[in-house]
């Protein structure tokens, strides 16, 4: 039987590895399973092992993992076993080179994981790709991680094969390797089962039951197992088992199967130390197999499969060769390495790869219940994430936290829109190929679109709005005014045309925007805003958000506070803008992306006699922001409410009547320092009340404005947004938010703070304005960007924005100081940031000149220089104003 053959099989580990089969049959499956474990893992895969790995490694033994198969049979067992460690993120990177190290030190101790560290060579075509190289290795001296960037001669010396004359450089990472996907789930069950862990195969998870919405039991075909934890690691039948296989619940797991394919040759002199190749812009990556080479990579159009569910006896399968399919990849391959011309091919492996909507995993305890972990969806990339993720998982299981944060990835961070199957088999198709594609600023998805929207999205597409979404939330991010084809162009994604890491095309219609909102007004729609209400028989509402909240919310009806909702870390869970209507009805404003997020917070910490309830009124309202100088005025046409300073100060709210819309909740702040009001209305009066603003706003020049200048308003003043410069492991304390926090009343994470504020802050939100930058010719800052401090790497920026009034590149984010023989945070003052020190920032491999700012600066008007606006003041003296 040749290779092909054994391949379709499910035998292809026995030419391969070690003998898997000896392994195997020491773990038959008995009869039934235990009547009770601590923890069910789901899933006999390299992510499934893992977490039962580490769950070992933490401690705990009373564990079992369920495999319907065998382990390794679903995706692991056919994975390519590439073991790259910069990814796009932080995060990723983090949780990579984790896994790196295990498998080499585990392969080191004799415990066979196929480990071979043999490099890996990134080769890029265009400019802009080697500016993505320049991000990673910033990443890599922040993490450690040595990465060199090379010359196309010097990406010839390492690999004499490939092609170069094509290329702009390259990037090699010689600590990188291949690794063996069946090798690792055999140590690491083994090792598991050393610590007392068992494992099952032939045994699939029938139906989790809960008991006061805490994970209870879990049925089997070999028996029924109570439990206090269940982790879904199923791969691709984990979408299925979620939503279906909850007794009471759907849980929200959402992701696809695709095929994804590669080709493996018969062998022809490879050095067996040739570097992991990968050609991103042709969307492939090679290594060498057994002398000859393994090829694959990720098409531009994925063909998704298993759209009704897969089957249960699906293992150790692959779909048909599809060579059509393929063509559009082997182009690549042939031309980035000509000797493949020669090669004979063995065969294609054509097998199925999971794909989340937004290219994120999946981790993290379900918001739906309590003690149900997720960890899947990994995009391709399981085997070089399954020991950081294996690790993180078990952290959060057996100490309620992780070491790394993982909030872009944290299951919560869906609405039931993404489980849904028709958006999720449309999305995979584009998903795939973003996986190798550039990551352009602020660029999104074309496919499933258009879904949520608000009553204002037809009247501002008509105005020339061009949209981007969150959370499928279609939210405009800027106004193209000037183009005559508007209407009859498809603007929802619009980096389509302005693949730049330069100055982009809307520049000079933001800049409008930005200073109407400065110096005139304008409207924003912020529609997609989280909007949250809390209500109680009595004040027990009062006493519920005073434990949640880290500001005081004992605060008159009328009055606005900004508040964080810290976890037992201290750090933030939520950021929100917090009104309180009534003597026992409170209305929350939070991030679009805090939607789940928030509301499971808010759930799991309610009081137990059903006294306080929350509602999730996000589609009820309309939002509009009035913002600029001239708001006030605009607001005193359309309403019969006295406006003025006296009479509606900062950070008020009232119930106000718009032309003929009543009910309408009007906050008087602009999330971005400038004078405004953010106007809530009920959404069957949305049209009426824009339309008396414009018509009213005539003579005030009134603008409409989009995103991209609210982020710029809120960069130039160093206001954090969360998830950008806000999580769940940074601190008011080091968000200089202290003033917010009121450490006179008992609340989540107080201890934390108190520890901290005793210990010391280590590090510190900072804006830097940068210096002897191009605005024209060299590459934008967009965050990410390394922060040195004296020639010493110091920090890293979150959120970069170009400040009109400024008129220079801002950024923002943390600094921090090291101690140089132990690598530990020290706490640090004002003076690192102001005395004796010179600070740079570096952008694409080059390092500008930037001054430090550690409060708000007072931005004066253009047009009015002697003016100076209240909002723009530090926020402290905002809330005194208030």
């Amino acid at each position: 039987m040749n290779l092909a053959s054994t391949l379709r099989h499910g035998n292809r580990i026995h030419f391969k590895y070690r003998n898997w089969q000896l392994i195997r049959d020491s773990s038959t499956a008995p009869v039934s399973v235990p009547n009770h474990a601590r923890v069910v893992v789901c899933g006999g895969g390299v992510i499934g092992t893992s977490v039962l790995y580490h769950l070992t490694k933490l401690g705990w033994k009373d564990i079992v993992l369920l495999e319907q198969g065998r382990l390794s049979c679903g995706t692991t067992w056919h994975a390519a076993g590439l073991i790259g460690q910069m990814k796009s993120g932080m995060t990723e990177t983090k949780l990579a080179q984790y896994s790196r190290s295990l498998y080499k030190e585990l392969n080191e101790l004799d415990e066979h994981t196929g480990w071979k560290e043999c490099g890996s060579l990134l080769v890029a075509r265009t400019r802009d790709r080697m500016i993505t190289f320049h991000g990673a290795a910033a990443r890599g001296k922040v993490l450690g991680i040595e990465v060199h960037i090379l010359t196309p001669s010097e990406v010839k010396t390492l690999a004499p094969l490939l092609r170069v004359d094509d290329l702009e450089g390259g990037m090699w990472v010689p600590t990188d390797g291949v690794a063996g996907p069946s090798d690792i789930v055999m140590t690491l069950s083994s090792l598991a089962k050393r610590q007392g862990a068992q494992v099952f195969e032939d045994c699939r998870v029938e139906k989790v039951y809960m008991k006061d919405n805490a994970v209870s039991k879990i049925q089997t075909t070999l028996g029924s197992i109570e439990c206090e934890y269940f982790v879904n690691c199923a791969g691709m039948w984990s979408y299925h088992l979620a939503r279906d296989g909850t007794k009471g619940k759907k849980i929200r797991c959402p992701l696809h199967p695709v095929e994804h394919f590669y080709v493996v040759t018969k062998p022809f002199g490879i050095d067996p130390m040739l570097p992991v190749i990968r050609d991103q812009d042709g969307g492939i990556y090679v290594r060498e197999w057994s002398g000859g080479l393994l090829a694959g990579g990720f098409d531009t159009v994925a063909k998704p499969v298993f759209h009704e569910g897969v089957p249960d006896d699906f293992q150790f399968k692959l779909f048909p060769e599809d060579w059509d399919h393929f063509q559009e990849l082997l182009q690549a391959m042939l031309h980035r390495m000509p000797s493949f011309h020669d090669a004979e091919l063995r065969h294609m492996t054509n097998g199925p790869e999971s794909f989340t909507p937004d290219g994120k995993f999946i981790l993290g305890e379900v918001p739906e219940m309590r003690n149900y972990f997720v960890a899947t969806g990994m995009n391709s990339h399981g085997i070089v994430s399954a020991g950081g993720v294996g690790k993180v998982m078990a952290e959060l299981i057996v100490e309620g936290e992780s070491s790394v944060d993982i909030w872009q990835h944290d299951v919560k961070r869906f609405l039931d829109l993404h489980n849904n199957r028709k958006y999720l088999k449309d999305r995979a198709t584009e998903i795939v190929g973003k996986v190798y594609r550039i990551a352009y600023p602020l660029s999104d998805y074309s496919t499933s679109r258009k879904l949520r929207t608000s009553p204002l999205y037809t009247r501002l597409k008509s105005a020339g709005a061009v949209y981007s979404q969150s959370c499928g939330f279609e939210r405009p991010m800027w106004f193209d005014i000037d183009s005559e084809d508007f209407m009859d162009v498809d603007r929802s994604f619009f980096y389509r045309t302005d693949n730049s890491f330069g100055k982009p095309i809307w520049f000079d219609a933001v800049r409008e925007e930005y200073f109407a909102c400065r110096e005139g007004v304008a409207l924003i729609d912020m529609s997609s805003f989280t909007k949250l209400e809390l209500k109680s028989a009595s004040t027990e509402v009062v006493d519920f958000l005073e434990h949640l909240c880290s500001n005081g919310v004992d605060i008159p009806i009328g009055h606005v506070i900004h508040t964080g909702m810290q976890n037992y870390r201290g750090g933030y869970e939520c950021d929100c803008s917090l009104v309180r209507l009534a003597e026992n009805h409170y209305f929350i404003i939070a991030p679009t992306v805090q939607q789940t997020r928030c509301m499971r917070w808010i759930r799991l910490h309610l009081p137990k006699d059903g006294s306080v309830n929350v509602s999730d009124v996000t589609s009820m309202y309309t939002g509009i922001n009035v913002i600029g100088v001239k708001s006030r005025d605009l607001m005193s046409e359309v309403t019969e409410v006295s406006v003025s300073s006296a009479d509606f100060p900062f950070f008020r709210c009232k119930e106000i009547d718009v032309g003929y819309a009543t009910g309408v909740r009007a906050l008087s702040l602009s999330h971005a320092g400038e004078l405004g009001w953010v106007l809530y209305i009920p959404n069957e009066y949305a049209l009426h009340v824009y339309d008396c603003l414009l018509n009213a706003g005539k003579s005030y020049g009134v603008r409409h404005a989009g995103y991209l200048a609210l982020r710029s308003l809120r960069v130039e003043k160093l206001f954090a947004h969360w998830g950008q410069d806000l999580t769940p492991t940074t601190t008011p304390l080091e968000a200089g938010r202290a003033f917010r926090v009121k450490f006179n009343r008992d609340f989540i994470g107080k201890e934390a703070l108190l520890a901290q504020k005793e210990n010391g802050v280590c590090k510190r939100f900072v804006q830097l304005q940068i210096h002897d930058h191009d605005l024209e010719n060299d590459v934008w800052p967009w965050g990410g960007e390394t922060i040195y401090r004296n020639g010493k790497l110091c920090g890293m920026c979150t959120s970069a924005a170009y400040g009109y009034t400024l008129n220079r590149q801002c950024v923002i984010g943390y600094v921090y100081d090291k101690d140089t023989k132990t690598g530990n945070l020290l706490p640090i003052e004002n003076d690192f940031m102001l005395k004796n020190a010179e600070f740079q920032v570096e952008i694409a491999g080059k390092l500008f000149p930037a001054k430090v700012f550690i409060y708000s600066p007072k931005l004066v008007s253009v047009k009015a220089p002697t003016s100076q606006y209240v909002a723009t003041q530090p926020w402290s003296a905002n809330q005194q104003a208030a």
